[in-house]
């Protein structure tokens, strides 16, 4: 069983990270490289206050709705109360700064809550899925180092939840009991922009689940990048669609509450359900949505059969998790005119999105759609490795793999210092970098010239893995290059290429 306790002392600190090897003098060269290419997008502000600092905020100069869960809604004033109550619970129950806490269940309201809850105590907040099995919630909240769980469903919690938390030794308080607790009075515990804020697993090729580690200025940075790039007020209300083991979860039930705006939790029932999708967007006014390619093509598909005017209200369609192939982006844009289309791309090591791009016509002559720029406060490297294992950057045209800088860069996974090696460099192109790390994504990019596209600046096009370029009789090939080529063709709906090796006669 892990150990409990302050997460950061199972951190790999900085001064264990590799250093990036890089010849003589290319670490200028590729800082200045990535500064005239536009990969470096620098915002500043003062923008990471705690998120309950700024809810309280609105509850005390204007009362509105924050969330909406179903026939029920939070204002911003029950939303701080709520939480305060749930910061009473953990602080009863012992959690400290710096401890995990995690929080199972369904999306709901009172995951919003207890988030704000867990930050007002200093903790870290890691999820567990209602929907997960027993041995993965175990994993889970075992590799943490989880001292609680909070069940957060309010007609009882999965089988299969509890099981989990049972075996990982994990203490399970009910959200529903901290009802009739005083509401916690104290500041925020949460102290410094590079404390970590929250653990997300993701999966990992052997099979064991990494745990992802942001730190508070990583995440609060990438809800103002949405913010920003959304153009996010408070008369948006965004779908909060994602299961709470998803990186995107974390921006969709937060960010709105930074503008005094509204999140609008989408069950599953309605989620996956691409007719009743579309009339809970038109009837609960949600402006903002954010699905994986494959739901966003069921919803063009049942677009036909819907009222007139269905998802009229609609500001952003925002396409992530999968890449977005041109052709159903040019569905898109030809049955939502009014409504702009967003390509996101970023790893969970990174706080979620480090690169945006909106879609536009011009952009559906190429095969493969562009990623587009940084986030603001990233800074994006396209490097090549030479034979001799350093890396030096590529010009405009070139392809090479993406490395991530700035303050997206989360701390590592926790507990797990080789693979934080195998990932996670420290930064040799900023010497001010506000974390000094950087992350090897593993993804292979092209740096598109200023032209080509829809855009007038270089922008990034997504290529595939790196490992799945392949070598075929000398010549170097992308699969995901050839199978945008096939889905080009109007018979073709899905495609995956895949290399057989066969013995020579």
């Amino acid at each position: 069983m892990s150990a409990r306790g302050p997460a950061v002392d199972r951190l790999l600190p900085l001064d264990g990270l590799p250093v990036l090897a890089v010849p003589a003098g290319e670490a200028d060269r590729a800082r200045e490289l990535a500064v005239r290419h536009g990969m470096v997008r620098e915002l500043e502000a003062d923008l990471f206050d705690p998120l309950i600092v700024r809810v309280e905020r609105f509850a005390a100069e204007r009362d509105r709705p924050a969330v909406a869960d179903g026939p029920r809604s939070l204002s911003y004033a029950e939303l701080a109360a709520r939480a305060r109550r749930l910061a009473a619970l953990l602080d009863a129950a012992g959690v400290e700064p710096g401890t995990v806490v995690g929080v199972g269940g369904g999306r709901c309201a009172a995951v919003v809550a207890a988030f704000l809850a867990i930050e007002l105590v200093g903790a870290l907040y890691v999820p567990a899925d209602e929907t997960w099995p027993a041995g993965r919630v175990r994993d889970v909240l075992d590799q943490a180092g989880a001292s609680v769980l909070v069940a957060v469903d309010e007609g009882g919690s999965a089988p299969a939840l509890l099981e989990g938390a049972a075996q990982a030794g994990c203490r399970v308080l009910r959200a529903a009991d901290a009802a009739d607790l005083e509401p916690w009075a104290g500041a925020p515990r949460l102290h410094g922009l590079d404390r970590p804020r929250y653990v997300l697993f993701t999966s990992g090729s052997t099979g064991r689940p990494k745990g992802a580690v942001v730190e508070h200025q990583g995440m609060v940075n990438h809800l103002w990048a949405k913010i920003v790039d959304l153009g996010l007020t408070g008369d948006d209300a965004v779908a909060f669609t994602a299961p709470l083991g998803f990186d995107i979860s974390i921006w969709q039930m937060l960010a709105p509450l930074l503008v005094g705006g509204r999140v609008d939790v989408v069950g599953d029932e309605v989620a996956h359900d691409p007719a009743a999708f579309a009339r809970a967007v038109d009837e609960r006014g949600i402006s903002v949505v954010e699905l994986v390619p494959t739901m966003v093509r069921h919803l063009l598909d049942d677009l036909p059969g819907a009222a007139d005017g269905s998802l009229g209200g609609l500001r952003w369609m925002i396409a992530t998790g999968e890449e977005l192939p041109a052709e159903l982006a040019r569905r898109w844009l030809e049955a939502m005119p009014h409504a702009r289309l967003l390509n996101a791309y970023g790893p969970t090591e990174c706080s979620d999105d480090v690169t945006h791009h909106t879609v536009t016509a011009g952009d559906l002559d190429l095969l493969r759609l562009p990623i587009g720029t940084p986030v603001v406060n990233a800074s994006l490297y396209v490097l090549r490795e030479g034979d001799d294992g350093t890396w030096t950057a590529c010009e405009d045209g070139e392809t090479g793999e993406l490395f991530v800088g700035g303050v997206a860069v989360g701390r590592g996974y926790l507990g797990d210092d080789e693979r934080t090696r195998e990932a996670f460099h420290r930064d040799p192109f900023e010497a001010a970098s506000p974390t000094g790390r950087l992350y090897r994504t593993g993804d292979a990019v092209r740096l598109l010239p200023a032209g080509e596209g829809g855009e007038d600046r270089p922008t990034l096009q997504y290529l595939g893995r790196v490992d799945r370029q392949v070598k075929i009789a000398g010549v170097r090939m992308e699969l995901g290059e050839i199978e945008a080529v096939l889905q080009r063709h109007p018979g073709v709906r899905a495609v995956a290429v895949v290399v057989h090796e066969y013995p020579a006669r």
